[in-house]
C-alpha cells in the first residue's frame, strides 16, 4: 500500500512554480518594494497573474516581469527571445510613459516583422507591446514570443462561450512563459477566474469546476463554492495569483498609496409602469413587471431614455467646471448623449480602430471635458485619473465585473480628488440596483478575503502548499446489521483487507473521472488532475475488485460521458469524452470480461440546461455543431470462472423455472423431454385448456422469450392525436405517452407531430422533456425514475443531498438478475448506501464503502430503517398472504413513487 500512499501524498493542487531564479539578473531599482517583490514571485513561477488594484503600478511591474524573464532566460541557455505585451486600445501611452521611467526598451508593433526589424536597428529593442485586435485578427503570432504578458485579459472571462477566449487559448498554448496581469477581477466571477487559471495551464476548467464548487442541475456554470472548500480555493488561487489591494498586505508600507473618498449618488427617475405587452396567452397586461430580465431591461432602458438624459444634463449642470466619463449601453443612448451634451465626443465599436484609441488618449490627457462610452471599450486598462473624478452611469445592468472596472478608472490610487458616481435607473429597475448592490458588497467581502490570504501567507509558496494540504484517509468506521455492513474508508484500502472470492456481485456508480468531488480528502477519485491521473487511482482499486469477486461473478459499473467545452479542444465546439469507452478498456486490462451494457435514457432537455450544448436555437442556427443527448450506461463485466471447460460460475445464479403439470394428451402419449416437448419433434401437442401451473412464482420459457426479443406488437388502435391530450396535466400526458408509445408501433414523424402540437399550444415545457422516446428492449432503459433515489429521503429529513445519486431502477435489476438471495452485494463507492439498502430489500446482504463521511452516517440510518422494514411482519403476513414480488410496493417504473417524492 505504499505505492497508494505515495499516489495520494501527490495530489496537492498547488501551482508548481517554473524554477526560473533571477541568478545573475537584477530587477530594475526603481521598483517599489512591494512591486520588486512581486516580480520575482511571478518570474519563479513561470506563468502567474497579477491582480494589483488600481495605481499599485501593474504596468511597471508587467514591464519588469517580461524583461527579466528574457534576461534570465538568456543567462541560463543564452537563449535569445522576445516579449509580446498585450494591451487595451487607449493603454499604449501608459506603457509608453512607464517604459521610459524605468529606461526600458519598448516599442509598438503590428506584426512579427515589424518587432525583427525594430531588434535588428537596435538589438536591445526585444519588449514588444500590441493591441488585443491585432492578435485576434492574427497579424502576430505569440508562439514566436518567449513572454508574453495580457493587461487587463477581458477576452478570457467569457470562457467557451466567445471566439476571441477560444482563439487566444488556440494562440498562446505554446508560450512558455505566459503572464496575466488585470486590477479588478471579480471574485464574485468564478468563470473567469477558471479561465485566468486555464490560460495559464494551471488547471482544467471543467476540472477546477468539480473540485471547488457545487452542482446546479438546472442550470449550466452557475458556480457555488462548497463552503468546506472556500479556504482551499482560495489557497488554490494565491498560488498562482497575487490579489494585491495595498502594499502592507505584502508587509510594506503605504505612505502615498490611499484611496480618495468615494461618494455614490443614486437617482431614481420615474417609469411608466403600463402594461403594453400582450402575453402568450393573448392577455394584455395591465402593469408592467419589475424590469428583471435582459429582455425586459433593454425596453425599459428605451423607454426611459428621455428621462435618464435629462436627469444626466441636471447632473452636468451642477458642475459645469468639471470633466466626466458618462457611460452607457446601448447605442441609442450614445446618440442621445450627443445630441444632448454639446462638445461631448464618444468612442464606440464602428469607428477605426486608431480614432477610437486617440480620442481616449486625448481624454485622458484632459484636452476635452466629456467621453462618452461603453464600459466595455473603455472601462478596462484606461486611466483618466488626472483630469476626471466624476462619473455618470446613464443606466444600470447585470454586469457588475464592468460596472467595478468602469469606476476605477478614476477610483485609482494617486488619485487627489474625491471621486463622484452618479448612477441613474428607474422605479421598475430597483430589483436591479438591488441586485448590483449585493454583488458590490460580495466583491469587497471576496476581495478581503484575498487580502487576509495574502497578509497570512505573503508570497510564500510552500507555506500555501502546507495550508494546501487535505487529508489522506479517515477514521475507519464500521457499522453491521444482521444483513448489511457499512464502512467510512478508502476503498481500496478496505477492499484490500477483503476476502478472496467474496462477494456474489458488484453493482457501483464510479465517479465520472473529475466530475464530481465528494470530499476534501486526497483519497478521493474525483481529486484528480485528468483522465489518465483518475485511471491511475483506479489501477489501484480494480484489481481488488476482481480478487474480492466470486469467479463467474458480475461486476455492474454506471457511468456516463462528459462534456468537453470546445475551448479546451480548440476545436471550437463541444465534444464528448469516452468515458464509458475507456471504462471498458480498464476493466479489461484488469481481467474482467465485457459481457454487454445497458443504455439508460436520459432527458436532453434538462441536460441541455446543465450544458448548454443541445439548444434548440443553436440548432437551427447550425445543425453541424450539436450533438446527441449522453444517456448514461450500465457496463457488465464477469471476472472469468475457475473451471474454463465449463461457462457456468462458480456458485451459479439459478432461478427457478415456472413449470406446468404435464396435461392430457390428444392421442397417443409420445415420450416427452423435461420442458413437455415430445423427443424428435419441434412442437409441443398438449392441450393448454387442462394445463396447470406447477409453481406460479418461476421464470416461464414465454417470459423470457418476450423479454430476450423486447418487442411489444401493435394495438391495432388509430394513432393519438395532439387535441386529445391538451389540456391534460404535464405528469399526466407523461404516463399517457409512455403507455401509448409502449404499446403501439412507433412512427417518427407521429412523435414530431404530437410534440409539435402541444408546442403550438403552449403545452410544452422548455425545461423537461415531455414526449421522450421509450423502448422496451431489455439493452435500453428508457422508464428508470429519475426521482426514485435515497434522496428523497435525505430532502424530507432536511439533510444534505447526494451529488449524483443512483436510480433505485438501476440498482434493482441488476440484484434480481444476477445474483442468489442471501449473496453478498457491493458496492465500493458507496454514497447513501443505496445498494446495500436495495440488496436488503430483495434478500441480500449489502457491504458499501463510502469516503465521505456525511454520506455514510445518512446511509447507515437508511440500511438500519429497511432491515427493520424488512424484519417487521405486516398485516398480510398475520392474513396468510404472501408478498410474492419484493418490488410490489412500486408501481411499474416507479412512477408511483416518484409523484409522492414530488
Amino acid at each position: 500500500m505504499r505505492a497508494y500512499q505515495q499516489f495520494l501524498e501527490a495530489k496537492a493542487p498547488v501551482a508548481k512554480p517554473a524554477g526560473l531564479l533571477l541568478d545573475g539578473v537584477s530587477v530594475n531599482a526603481l521598483l517599489k518594494p512591494h512591486q520588486d517583490a512581486i516580480v520575482r514571485w511571478a518570474v519563479n513561477g513561470g506563468c502567474r497573474a497579477i491582480f494589483a488594484a488600481f495605481g499599485l503600478g501593474k504596468t511597471n511591474m508587467q514591464l519588469e516581469t517580461v524583461r527579466c524573464v528574457i534576461e534570465a532566460v538568456f543567462a541560463a541557455s543564452a537563449e535569445a527571445g522576445f516579449g509580446l505585451i498585450v494591451a487595451p486600445l487607449g493603454v499604449r501611452q501608459e506603457f509608453m510613459r512607464d517604459a521610459a521611467t524605468l529606461g526600458t526598451k519598448l516599442t509598438f508593433i503590428r506584426s512579427w516583422e515589424e518587432a525583427v526589424a525594430a531588434n535588428a536597428a537596435d538589438p536591445e529593442c526585444r519588449i514588444f507591446i500590441t493591441n488585443y485586435e491585432t492578435v485576434r485578427d492574427g497579424k502576430i503570432d505569440p508562439a514566436l514570443f518567449l513572454a508574453t504578458s495580457l493587461d487587463e485579459a477581458s477576452c478570457l472571462r467569457g470562457f467557451g462561450g466567445t471566439k476571441i477566449f477560444r482563439e487566444f487559448m488556440r494562440l498562446f498554448q505554446n508560450v512558455r512563459y505566459k503572464f496575466v496581469a488585470t486590477a479588478t477581477p471579480s471574485p464574485n466571477d468564478y468563470i473567469e477566474l477558471l479561465a485566468y487559471a486555464a490560460y495559464l495551464g494551471i488547471m482544467d476548467v471543467g476540472e477546477a469546476k468539480t473540485r471547488f464548487f457545487k452542482r446546479n442541475s438546472e442550470k449550466a456554470d452557475q458556480l457555488v463554492l462548497h463552503p468546506h472548500k472556500e479556504d482551499e480555493f482560495w489557497l488554490w488561487v494565491s498560488s498562482w495569483a497575487i490579489f494585491l489591494q495595498k502594499p502592507s498586505d505584502l508587509g510594506f508600507s503605504d505612505e502615498g498609496y490611499d484611496l480618495p473618498p468615494m461618494q455614490v449618488h443614486w437617482h431614481e427617475v420615474k417609469s411608466d409602469i403600463r402594461g403594453r405587452e400582450i402575453e402568450r396567452s393573448g392577455q394584455h397586461t395591465l402593469f408592467r413587471d419589475a424590469a428583471l430580465g435582459v429582455v425586459d431591461a433593454a425596453r425599459e432602458k428605451r423607454d426611459s431614455l428621455k428621462l435618464r438624459v435629462d436627469k444626466m444634463k441636471e447632473i452636468l449642470t451642477a458642475s459645469p467646471d468639471d470633466h466626466f466619463i458618462l457611460w452607457h449601453d446601448l447605442e441609442d443612448e450614445r446618440r442621445a448623449i450627443e445630441v444632448a451634451v454639446c462638445g461631448v465626443r464618444s468612442v464606440y465599436g464602428a469607428q477605426d480602430l486608431a480614432h477610437r484609441e486617440a480620442t481616449i488618449i486625448e481624454f485622458s490627457e484632459g484636452e476635452f471635458q466629456h467621453l462618452a462610452a461603453k464600459p466595455v471599450i473603455a472601462g478596462s486598462g484606461c486611466n483618466f485619473q488626472r483630469h476626471c473624478h466624476k462619473a455618470i452611469f446613464l443606466g444600470i445592468g447585470f454586469k457588475f465585473n464592468d460596472f467595478i472596472q468602469a469606476i476605477h478608472r478614476i477610483l485609482r490610487f494617486l488619485q487627489d480628488k474625491p471621486v463622484e458616481i452618479h448612477i441613474i435607473f428607474t422605479e421598475n429597475e430597483r430589483e436591479v440596483r438591488r441586485k448590483l448592490v449585493a454583488k458590490w458588497k460580495k466583491h469587497e467581502h471576496l476581495v478581503e478575503k484575498m487580502s487576509e490570504i495574502i497578509r497570512k501567507y505573503r508570497l510564500n509558496e510552500h507555506a500555501m502548499a502546507k495550508a494546501l494540504e487535505r487529508s489522506i484517509g479517515v477514521e475507519r468506521i464500521e457499522v453491521r446489521g444482521d444483513n448489511f455492513t457499512c464502512i467510512n474508508n478508502d476503498n481500496v484500502i478496505e477492499t484490500h483487507g477483503m476476502e478472496e472470492n467474496s462477494v456474489g456481485l458488484i453493482v457501483t456508480s464510479i465517479p465520472f473521472s473529475t466530475q464530481y468531488e465528494y470530499t476534501p480528502s486526497y483519497n478521493d477519485f474525483g481529486h484528480t488532475d485528468d483522465d489518465p491521473h483518475f485511471w491511475a487511482q483506479m489501477d489501484f482499486l480494480t484489481p481488488q475488485l476482481l480478487r474480492v469477486l466470486q469467479p463467474g461473478r458480475w461486476a455492474c459499473i454506471h457511468v456516463k460521458d462528459r462534456v468537453i467545452p470546445g475551448g479546451l479542444t480548440g476545436l471550437g465546439f463541444q465534444t464528448l469524452s469516452t468515458f464509458h469507452c475507456d471504462t471498458i478498456q480498464h476493466f479489461r486490462k484488469h481481467g474482467f470480461a465485457f459481457m454487454g451494457m445497458k443504455t439508460i435514457i436520459t432527458d436532453v432537455v434538462r441536460e441541455n440546461n446543465q450544458t448548454y450544448r443541445l439548444g434548440w436555437t443553436e440548432q437551427c442556427k447550425d445543425a453541424t455543431k450539436m450533438g446527441c443527448g449522453t444517456p448514461e450506461y450500465m457496463l457488465l463485466f464477469r471476472k472469468p470462472q475457475t473451471d474454463k471447460s465449463r461457462s457456468y460460475a462458480d456458485v451459479p445464479v439459478v432461478k427457478a423455472k415456472k413449470e406446468w403439470l404435464a396435461p392430457a394428451l390428444l392421442g397417443d402419449e409420445p415420450a416427452l423431454d423435461e420442458d413437455g416437448y415430445p423427443i424428435g419433434g419441434d412442437e409441443p401437442i398438449l392441450d393448454h385448456d387442462k394445463g396447470q401451473w406447477k409453481n406460479e412464482a418461476g421464470y416461464s420459457r414465454a417470459r423470457w422469450q418476450i423479454d430476450a426479443h423486447a418487442f411489444a406488437r401493435s394495438s391495432g388502435e388509430r394513432l393519438l392525436t395532439a387535441q386529445e391530450i391538451q389540456g391534460i396535466p404535464a405528469g399526466r400526458v407523461f404516463k399517457i405517452w409512455k403507455a401509448y408509445n409502449l404499446q403501439s408501433i412507433y412512427d417518427f414523424e407521429h412523435h414530431v407531430m404530437l410534440a409539435e402540437g402541444l408546442e403550438m399550444r403552449g403545452a410544452l415545457p422548455p425545461t423537461f422533456m415531455l414526449m421522450p422516446p421509450h423502448s422496451n428492449h431489455d439493452d435500453v432503459w428508457s422508464d428508470v425514475t429519475r426521482m426514485l433515489t435515497l434522496n428523497g429521503a435525505q430532502h424530507a429529513k432536511g439533510k444534505e443531498m447526494h451529488l449524483c445519486p443512483l436510480q433505485f431502477d438501476i440498482v434493482d435489476r441488476p440484484i434480481n438478475q444476477l445474483s442468489n438471495p442471501g449473496d453478498l452485494v457491493l458496492d465500493p463507492f458507496g454514497g447513501l448506501m443505496t445498494v446495500p439498502y436495495r440488496a436488503l430489500k430483495f434478500g441480500r446482504r449489502g457491504v458499501g464503502i463510502e469516503l465521505n463521511s456525511g454520506y455514510f452516517l445518512d446511509g447507515v440510518a437508511h440500511c438500519k430503517a429497511m432491515e427493520a422494514k424488512m424484519a417487521m411482519p405486516s398485516m398480510f403476513d398475520y392474513l396468510g398472504v404472501r408478498d410474492e414480488d419484493p418490488a410490489s410496493d412500486q408501481p411499474e417504473g416507479g412512477a408511483g413513487t416518484a409523484e409522492a417524492a414530488e
